[in-house]
């Protein structure tokens, strides 16, 4: 028997959609086989069982949002006598129980009071209470994002066509209605209630409605044509908030950049990049000989590659390296290159570009994007110059690599003489944990990477 609990799905993310279950109450199931699809912030997944057995237990139904680590389902490992638990939940017996209560009827006396009538008049009020009603789409099987934009909005999802696997509302597809038909009129929704009350007191309502525009400002945009806009942060910008806050209060942050001269990079690089895109279908960028060079030098400098406990640092023997990935601007995701130590080049610029197409696509497992023992945010692509990132804890060290830029350097010629040339040149930015080691440590890792990537021969490895 095993309980099957939702996963830890990323470093911020706290709570999940069940948007399908893939088996039900008796059905038989191997390890590994896929249970149930989960959907967040940042990753649609599917979750397997943990044993092989009988599902005899669903507890969360689809369309629930729920936290991690809640119990979702129950897994046995005998036949379906599990599943008959379900069954005494409807016992007949307690239907007699039910006739006594035909005691109701000395309640009769309540009919001549025909005077509650009214009371239903008062249900006319109710009318109002169905504007939430239309954002109650939580009972739908809506995504945390899709939901949070529909009640932001406060949009009914019953007149969002849906254009996802099975009809199901997308992020788009509300982005999309909100641009045709606008979310402000369905804002107002909720004002209308209180005058409904207020007739007793009609001069201070009257008074009140110019409050009323503070209520838009709730929403993501305020109407056109004013100076400002309010846009609400997303659950992602808030809990990435939350840990980046938390990092910076519990690591002391220090700051060393280092800057590297691509041209021997550029040199390998350029003689292979026409046949490598052929071969492999997607460019080959700098980030994979930064990435491994800095595995590198995690090999030489292992302080870099630990977190910190309850006063310890514990060194981690293998180099889990997290590349940050921007999410459209929505967010980031972090997916992890595990064991980059036994991959060589071409490796590792395999794995980056799957990792980063299904960290955009929202198709990385659960195990994919959790863990990791170093970080690289590459900035660069964006064409910053100069980043100061901050360290994904609990580890000690991230490093963001910046737009590489031609521009002139001091050169050594054959004769030793020096001379004037124009190179790619970028630097290496790195947020490191003083916790863990010093300046001068920090500085002869950076020193270490610069060099490997300067003079090696890359060739070697295309």
């Amino acid at each position: 028997m095993a309980d099957v609990i939702l996963p830890q799905l990323g470093e911020t993310v706290t709570e999940g959609t069940i948007t399908q279950w893939f088996k039900q109450v008796g059905d038989a199931i191997a390890e590994d086989e896929p249970l149930f699809e989960v959907s967040t912030d940042k990753v649609d997944t599917e979750v397997p069982s943990p044993i092989a057995g009988v599902v005899s237990e669903i507890r969360v139904a689809e369309g629930d949002t729920i936290e991690v680590g809640t119990v979702v389902a129950v897994v046995g490992d005998g036949g379906g006598a599990p599943a008959a638990a379900p069954e005494p939940a409807v016992v007949p017996e307690p239907a007699p129980a039910p006739e006594p209560a035909a005691a109701p009827e000395p309640a009769a006396a309540p009919e001549r009071a025909p005077e509650p009538p009214p009371a239903p008049a008062a249900s006319a009020a109710a009318p109002p209470v169905a504007a939430p009603a239309a954002t109650g789409g939580d009972n739908r099987l809506l995504s945390p994002v899709v939901r949070r934009l529909v009640n932001e909005h406060s949009l009914n999802p019953d007149d969002i066509t849906g254009t996802g696997p099975g009809g199901r509302i997308t992020r788009e597809d509300v982005l999309g209605h909100i641009d045709a038909v606008g979310s402000t009129p369905a804002a107002p929704a909720a004002p209308p209630a209180p005058p409904a009350a207020a007739p007793a007191v009609e001069p201070t309502p009257a008074v009140s409605v110019p409050p009323a525009p503070p209520a838009p400002s709730s929403g993501p945009p305020l109407t056109t044509g004013q100076r400002d806009s309010a846009v609400r942060l997303s659950k992602i910008r808030r809990l990435t908030g939350d840990h980046m806050v938390m990092s910076k209060a519990t690591a002391p942050h220090a700051f060393s950049v280092v800057e590297v001269d691509f041209a021997n990079v550029d040199a390998s690089r350029s003689e292979v990049k026409a046949e490598f895109k052929a071969q492999e279908g997607f460019s080959l960028t700098y980030l994979p000989f930064i990435t491994r060079a800095i595995v590198d030098g995690l090999s030489e400098f292992p302080h870099l590659n630990a977190s910190v406990g309850d006063d310890e640092l514990i060194v981690h023997h293998y180099i889990d390296i997290g590349i940050a990935v921007d999410l459209d601007y929505e967010g980031l995701l972090a997916p992890v290159l595990r064991s980059a130590e036994t991959k060589r080049l071409r490796a590792i610029a395999q794995e980056i570009s799957d990792l980063a197409d299904r960290a955009r696509n929202r198709k990385l497992s659960p195990d994919e994007i959790s863990g990791g023992t170093f970080t690289i945010s590459n900035n660069g692509s964006a064409g910053s110059v100069l980043t100061m990132p901050i360290i994904n804890q609990p580890q000690v060290g991230i490093i963001s690599t910046d737009a590489i830029v031609r521009k002139p350097v001091a050169v050594r010629g054959v004769d030793g003489g020096e001379a004037i040339a124009i190179h790619p040149v970028g630097n290496l930015a790195m947020s490191w944990d003083h916790r863990a080691f010093d300046g001068a440590y920090a500085a002869g890792f950076l020193k270490k990477v610069k060099e490997i990537l300067e003079t090696r021969d890359w060739s070697t490895e295309l």
